[in-house]
């Protein structure tokens, strides 16, 4: 079967195909709703290897074939994997050919995915309805901050050191940062490897951060889970002293002038009532409260001598590769998924691309100081995010989840504060940045991230 589809992308062909030669294309373009997962991205488009992993332990290689390669026009992948490619026989030819607007007033990129293989086009459609989706998103953001950072005055490509890149958000902004066209460093806390550092925690090395321009700090101990002392002191543990200790060295550091730090809602409480809070509300009651609070603390330590410090308190994030999302759509798919007793509680939630656009608004944006709210700007209670996750993956939504059944997984300090948590939060300081959202309305996310979205047309010609 051929297959062949074709969108447009707001930017230059040599941008456009740049992009794609970056490491962190791959994970940027793969649906995190298949069954695959990037393990490495090919080191050139011409005859390079993307591997994944899939399921079982086997993997997907897509060999780059020369013959089918025309640098700045096209490039072409081949499974050379068995049993897959007998299977699959899957050629994949990506075109790309400069393209007007409407008006044939701006330099626009048409790309052109054709395709030679077994595997129906009902199975191809979501992923590639993905993969547009996110090319002109991605493009959309890019533009937007070029322009910020020109109207500031700063164009230079930055270096930056990340802690937690290998985690939820850590791998999407590492690629997101590296396809604009950045350094991201790894500080990792064993066997650093290319492109990586060794972060000692409570003994961060004096030179960790030589050369680096900005310090995004995401590492901490999982929240999930029930809430024992030993667990509790781990969570605090892990983010207010070494947070403390980064901060020292980006206030010493001679270059390094810019501290972006992780951190939650939970900061006003696991209730914040019927009344909305922004960045202005004082820190809440309980344990996640406190632990904000310090962590936070922790960080503006890195305040003074030019210093700027930026503290992203995120919501509830919608990935479809982990967190929330996926534990649902497993409960949804069983006929087990319904609101939560009473179905009142507010859900400040955040889609993962919107994350991690806030964090690169925090990094490039030298307006972004102190506290930023990460959630979207239309919060959802409890019962109207059932309904829309139930319409997207097509399940009822009838089996009212009793409170008994957080409290058994997570305990009863740990349900409260997590599971039946209620919290209204707006996005008042992002907004006042200009910010833009990809998706500020639940049903986009959802279908951005469980593949529920169309296939794109072009617009022009």
């Amino acid at each position: 079967m051929t297959l062949q589809m074709s969108h447009v992308v707001p930017a230059a062909r040599e941008d456009v195909w740049q992009w794609h030669s970056r490491p962190g294309a791959v994970i940027r373009l793969t649906p995190s709703f298949l069954a695959m997962k990037p393990r490495t991205q090919a080191e050139n488009l011409a005859d390079g290897t993307t591997i994944f992993d899939l399921p079982g332990g086997l993997k997907w290689e897509a060999k780059h074939e020369l013959a089918g390669y025309v640098a700045g026009y096209r490039f072409t992948d081949r499974c050379v994997t068995a049993p897959i490619a007998t299977l699959a026989k899957w050629r994949h030819v990506h075109v790309f050919a400069d393209a007007e607007d409407e008006q044939g007033n701006r330099n626009w990129t048409k790309i052109t995915d054709s395709l030679d293989t077994r595997v129906p086009k009902a199975a191809l459609s979501s992923a590639f309805a993905y993969r547009q989706h996110q090319l002109i998103q991605d493009f959309e953001a890019k533009n937007r901050f070029d322009a910020l950072r020109q109207d500031q005055g700063n164009t230079e490509a930055l270096v930056i050191a990340m802690t937690g890149a290998g985690g939820l958000v850590g791998t999407a902004l590492a690629a997101q940062l590296r396809t604009l066209g950045h350094e991201v460093i790894e500080l990792t806390r064993s066997n650093p490897g290319d492109g990586q550092r060794l972060w000692d925690p409570e003994h961060p090395a004096d030179d960790l951060l030589d050369g680096v321009d900005v310090l995004v700090h995401l590492a901490g101990e999982s929240i999930m889970g029930r809430f024992s002392e030993s667990h509790k002191q781990a969570i605090y543990d892990s983010r207010v002293g070494p947070t403390a200790q980064l901060a020292q060295l980006v206030a010493a550091s001679d270059r390094c002038n810019t501290l972006v730090s992780a951190s939650a809602i939970g900061y006003y409480g696991h209730d914040t009532g019927d009344q909305s809070v922004d960045e202005s509300a004082g820190p809440g009651e309980g344990f996640l409260a406190t632990v904000s609070k310090d962590w936070e603390a922790a960080a503006f330590k890195a305040e003074g001598e030019g210093k700027r410090v930026a503290i992203i308190r995120t919501g509830i994030v919608l990935s479809g590769a982990g967190g929330l999302l996926p534990v649902m759509k497993t409960l949804f798919s069983v006929g087990l998924g319904g609101e939560l007793e009473g179905g009142k509680p507010w859900f400040s939630w955040i889609a993962i691309d919107d994350l991690c656009d806030l964090y690169c608004r925090a990094i490039f944006d030298q307006r972004a100081t102190g506290p930023i709210n990460a959630v979207a700007p239309n919060p959802v209670r409890n019962a109207e995010f059932t309904e829309a996750l139930g319409q997207q993956l097509n399940r009822p939504t009838f089996m009212p989840i009793p409170s008994l059944g957080p409290k058994l997984l997570l305990g009863k300090e740990g349900a409260k504060e997590l599971a039946l948590a209620n919290q209204l939060v707006s996005a008042k300081v992002a907004e006042q940045l200009g910010h833009t959202f990809r998706y500020p309305e639940l049903s986009q996310a959802l279908a951005h991230e469980l593949g529920g979205e169309e296939l794109v047309h072009p617009p022009v010609q």
